[in-house]
């Protein structure tokens, strides 16, 4: 009996042990796992639920079987024709193999690392073999274009025409032979060479911003410093020449006007010097003797508060001074 109850306790504490130890994993939507049993894989699980292990024996490596995103650092990375681009580069990744993952990486640190390495060198080997143009653009289509204009409101359509002349910019740009898009494509493939041995599976690999080198972009900028500037001289000359043509008919017009207001002004006083004329004429031929008076008293009036001195009176000017008969 107590034989019994020694061996029953055993079995307890055995039970007990291998309970703790945990013989149960559970596998969550979205999750893989790798059994190791003394550093060796055993088992690959990949269907969520609840599974059996070796206690004691057996470790459990859980990895996420979800679409992951692997973002790299900003590169500098020369063209084909030596210009310099920054170019920041994305990727969307899977663990398409969970054993051939422990074996070659292990974990998730180890295999952004790993992309960083594989993805990197893709990128700057692609680039480096394109021009400039094939990175930026991703078509031709803006070589269907007849230049760059702008519009202006400036008062008439002729003069907006003129400006538009003045500042239209005629560039020619060179074809494209892949583009951005097909560049993308070809990092993808030369990525995708690399990876499937570490159990990797890349979706897509996309240069998410491209961006010029300080050198480059200020020849942009100081290119744009120019058209602008064009643009500006354009706009001051054609200011300068309408201002000059205003001017001009300004000035035409004021002629105009003087000359029309002089003709009316020696009109005017040629009609009142001949009314004077009959009136003197009329007052004359009633009393001449008063006219002639009345003459020289209102040119007294005019004359002589003008003089600063006088020499001598013995003129006929002044014969009305001394007496009222002129004599």
């Amino acid at each position: 009996m107590k034989r019994l109850i020694t061996v029953l306790v055993v079995l307890a504490v055995l039970l007990i042990a291998v309970l703790v130890a945990g013989p149960f994993y559970t596998l969550n939507e979205g999750e893989q796992a790798v059994v190791v049993r003394l550093g060796q894989i055993v088992d690959v699980k990949q269907d969520a639920g609840l599974h059996i292990k070796s206690p004691f024996l057996d470790d459990v490596i859980k990895y996420p079987k979800k679409i992951m995103s692997w973002d790299g650092e900003k590169q500098r990375i020369p063209t084909k024709e030596n210009q310099f681009i920054w170019v920041d580069t994305i990727a969307r990744w899977k663990i398409s193999d969970p054993k051939k993952f422990y074996e070659s990486i292990g974990n998730l640190e180890s295999a952004y690392a790993r992309l960083g390495d594989v993805i990197d060198s893709a990128v700057r080997t692609i680039i480096a073999e394109n021009w400039l143009r094939e990175t930026v653009r991703n078509s031709n289509i803006i070589r269907e274009s007849k230049g760059s204009t702008e519009s202006f409101e400036v008062g008439s359509d002729q003069d907006a025409g003129q400006l538009s002349a003045f500042t239209r910019t005629d560039v020619t740009y060179e074809e494209v032979q892949k583009g951005r898009r097909k560049l993308a494509e070809e990092m993808l493939n030369l990525s995708r060479k690399l990876v499937p041995e570490y159990g990797i599976e890349l979706i897509d690999v996309v240069p998410r911003q491209i961006k010029y080198s300080d050198e480059l972009t200020q020849s942009v900028y100081n290119r744009m410093i120019k058209e602008r500037s064009q643009i500006a001289q354009a706009f001051r000359s054609f200011g300068e020449g309408k201002k000059a043509e205003w001017e001009g008919k300004l000035e035409n017009e004021r002629r105009s006007l003087l000359s029309a207001a002089y003709e009316k002004a020696e009109k005017i006083k040629g009609t009142a010097d001949a009314e004077a004329t009959r009136i003197y004429a009329q007052a004359y031929s009633k009393d001449p003797e008063f006219f002639e008076f009345w003459r020289s008293i209102e040119s007294y009036k005019t004359t002589l508060p003008k003089f600063n001195k006088t020499l001598s009176t013995d003129m006929d000017y002044f014969r009305y001074l001394y007496s009222p008969r002129g004599r």
